[in-house]
This record gives C-alpha cells, structure tokens and sequence, in this order.
C-alpha cells in the first residue's frame, strides 16, 4: 500500500526552478515534497548551462592563442587535449553538484522523492506504487528536452543533444549543427575554437528572437572564424554513410540552385526545446497544455488553482533565471498570498556566443510592434577606451527609452556584454529614467561606461536648442 504524505507544497522536478521553490518553503519552515526522477540539478546542472560555459571557457582560452600576436605576444597555436576538455567540464559539473543533491536538500528539511511523478487526480499526485502525496498546493517545474525535427532518416542516424554532446573524448573532425539558436551558435564556435570544422545549417533566421542589427556583428565574428552558416536551408534527408576509411554524417539541403550534400563526421541537433510534459497525467488534473508547454496565467497558475508551472515546463522564456523568477513569483503566492504577475520583458537573455550578445526589456522592433513612441540611443565599442586597450571594439549597445526618458529596454552585443546588461535588467525592472544612468559614476577605463555614454545622448539634443544656449549665456552674467 503506498505511503501517504500531506505536505503544504508537493514539487514535481528538481531542476533550478524546483529546487528555490523546494529551498524558499523549507526555509520558512513548510512542509515540502520534491520529486525527481532523473538527476538533481535539471538540465541546466548536468547538460545545458553549466557544463555549455565551461567547455566554452576552454575554447576562450583557446582563442587567446589565436589573438594573442596583436598584443605583441608569441608562443605557438593551441594544443587543445579534448578528453582533458571533457574531464574539465565534468569536473565543474562535479564541483557545483553538492548544492543541488539530495543530501543537501534532506539537510534543508525537504522530504526527496527519487521516481516518476504523475497526476491520479486533481489534488492526488502518485509516485509509482510506493507513494501518494495529497498537497495544499502543487507546482510543475519538469523543465524541458531537445526537440528532434522530423526529418527524414534522422531517427536512423547517430546524432548529439546537448544531452550527449559533453561527452565526447575526441573533437569532432566536422560537427554538422542544425539550428542556429543560442545553443547551436555557443557550442558552434566553441568546437570550432578546440579544432573542429563547423557547419551551422538554419531553416530560417539565426537568433531570430533578437536585434537583426546586433546579431549581424555576431555572425560576422562567426564567419572570420570559418564557421559555415546556411540560413534558409532546408533538409531534405539526413543519412549516415560508413566505408573502410571514414564515418560520415551526410545532410542533404535544398536552395535555390538545387539540392547539396554536407558531410560531416558528427550532427548536433540545436533545434529548440519541448517541455517535459508527458507522463504527468496533465488530463486528469483537468490540468490544458499544449506545443509549448502547460498553460498558465499570468499569476503562473494552471487550469487547476491548486496547481502552477513553473520555467521550461511553462513555455515562454527558457532559461534558467526564468525558471528562479517564477520561483519567486510563486513563493510569494503560496507563502504570503501576495498579489503577482509574470512579465517576460524583465527577464534577461544572454547569448554566451565571442563577441556576447544580450537583452532585457524591448528591442527596436518589439517596440514598434507595440506602437510605442521611443527613442533609440547607441554607442559603439570602438569609442570606448577600454574596448581599445583590449582590441575588443566589435560591437556597441542600443537603449530603447520612451520621450520622456524612461528606459523600455536595451541590447548590448560585444565583450563581457552578458556582465553589462545586469544595469539595464535593474533599470528595465525598476522603470528608472535614463538620468539615472547619464548621472552614475562610471570607473575608467571601463565598459561600463559605453551604457553611460549612451545615456548621455539623450541629452544631446537639448545642448543645442536656442532656449538652452540662452539660458547659458544669462547665467554667464554672473560670474
């Protein structure tokens, strides 16, 4: 007979959103049940940010190598160990991973469930035979898994996710990638930086959710870098040719002039997520989901009050400090019945591609989608002093304020910009006035100050118009 347990919170999935929702209701002293079936930390832990930013910390220092002559500084191409790039990552993974485990959480007065969890009514969740939680109140924070198109002759075909792709020993003599998302262009130009060749294939447009102006300093870098990329490609079939000298990978596309072969000795498939939503018994929760996931409303609450969705498993946003802002947003809910709201345009996005790309708030085109009235302030990178010392003036950043100044968004793409745009998350999120940012004191020689300078020139204009210039020159009257 399974076991019945009556938490105040039952948690379906320790990945990042799970385990603050797990942690914040413990530390307050409420009765939590956390259920995972696969490996503690999610995704994010074990396949996606943390092991992504580690081997691409390893192609940075490869790079160096590459850019070190400019400075004046000599000592030979990189000699890049892959299997000791692999032991690196798996030894970051290994050093973060006591934060997430099960020990620590049982330690933090969470009750750990390591199995499957499904929905056998709308108040009833089972975990296989052994257990039966009856909770105040669910949440839904199963992530997401690498979507796999449905292309012809893929199934059949050896091929990597980011599920898989950290654990090769060897670099890729040809990594063949399909789709040129965040995911794709990262790992993309960090195989390329360690010794592989790489051909990026896209159906339609890379990065397709950010600036077009900014994502084309991106793809420039790429290209110098020899990194092949085909937008507008189609593939038509993908197969997997073997002979007594080599394995290849072979992609056929179709264009415009016909169709062509790509053969490649690996395939990393970077085509989107799908959230984890199968097997939950959603139907008899009465719980709606559809192609991105659950729905919820803008409080995070499903179709069933009892129960929210939280991060991947809710669609929208994918990332992992998505996935913490719903926690939040949901804590405050159950804990304190605080009135919340979910708005997507406060959550930040990084493409952790050389040179960074990132945004918060509206780009241009969102903003003009929305019919707002808004000014467009930019400063480039190759004005900034510091980006000079370094030789990394690629790049520049966009502020979208409205005409009174208030600060709708910005897009910084160039060195450190996942660093940079902290500032404008804090200005976008507490609606402050360019002012604030024209007025801050900025170090020197900094690229901070590229977001200041831009700050200043909303003020520009005003220098010059004749009310201004005759305010000045009576004031010059005394003195």
């Amino acid at each position: 007979m399974a076991e019945l347990l009556e938490p105040d919170i039952c948690v379906i999935g320790a990945g990042a959103g799970g385990l603050s929702i797990a942690a914040g209701a413990a530390a307050f002293g409420v009765p939590v049940v956390l259920i995972e079936r696969g490996r503690m930390g999610g995704d994010c832990l074990n396949y996606g940010c943390v092991p992504s930013k580690s081997l691409i910390a390893a192609a940075r220092h490869a790079m160096t190598f590459a850019q070190a002559p400019d400075f004046g500084v000599t000592g030979g191409p990189a000699q890049v160990d892959f299997a000791k790039v692999r032991d690196h990552v798996r030894g970051v993974i290994a050093a973060i991973a006591p934060n997430d485990s099960k020990a620590r959480f049982t330690g933090l007065g969470v009750r750990v469930i390591e199995g499957t969890a499904r929905f056998t009514d709308a108040a009833t969740v089972a975990v296989g035979d052994a257990f039966a939680i009856k909770a105040r109140r669910f949440v839904i924070a199963t992530g997401s898994s690498p979507a796999i198109p449905a292309i012809p002759g893929l199934a059949e075909t050896p091929h990597l996710t980011n599920e898989t792709v950290f654990d090769l020993a060897a670099c890729p003599r040809h990594l063949i990638v399909i789709g040129a998302g965040p995911v794709g262009l990262e790992l993309a130009q960090a195989f390329r930086a360690l010794g592989a060749a790489v051909t990026v294939i896209e159906a339609a447009t890379p990065l397709a959710e950010d600036d077009p102006e900014s994502v084309a300093v991106v793809l420039d870098r790429l290209a110098r870098e020899g990194i092949a990329i085909r937008t507008g490609a189609a593939i038509r079939r993908i197969s997997r040719v073997d002979d007594q000298m080599d394995r290849q990978v072979q992609v056929v596309v179709g264009g415009a002039s016909g169709e062509e072969t790509i053969a490649g000795s690996h395939l990393l498939v970077a085509a989107g997520r799908t959230s984890n939503t199968a097997d939950l018994g959603l139907d008899r929760a009465g719980i709606s989901f559809g192609p991105r996931g659950i729905v919820v409303d803008k409080r995070l609450r499903t179709t069933n009050r009892r129960v929210y969705a939280i991060g991947d498993a809710a669609g929208g946003v994918r990332f992992t400090h998505a996935a913490n802002y719903h926690a939040g947003l949901v804590l405050r809910q159950m804990l304190f019945r605080l009135p919340v709201r979910a708005n997507s345009d406060l959550i930040p996005r990084v493409t952790f591609t050389q040179p960074e790309l990132a945004h918060v708030g509206l780009t241009e085109a969102e903003a003009r989608r929305r019919a707002h009235r808004f000014r467009v302030l930019r400063w480039p990178y190759h004005d900034n002093d510091r980006a000079v010392a370094e030789r990394a003036t690629e790049g520049h950043i966009k502020v979208i304020t409205a005409p009174g100044g208030r600060i709708l968004g910005a897009t910084i793409v160039g060195r450190d910009a996942g660093e940079l745009i902290a500032t404008w998350s804090l200005a976008v999120g507490q609606s402050l006035n360019i002012r604030a940012i024209a007025g801050t004191v900025m170090p020197y020689p900094t690229f901070g100050e590229i977001g200041k300078r831009a700050a200043v020139m909303h003020f520009a204009a005003g220098l010059t118009r004749p009310a201004v210039r005759r305010i000045i020159a009576w004031l010059r009257r005394f003195g």
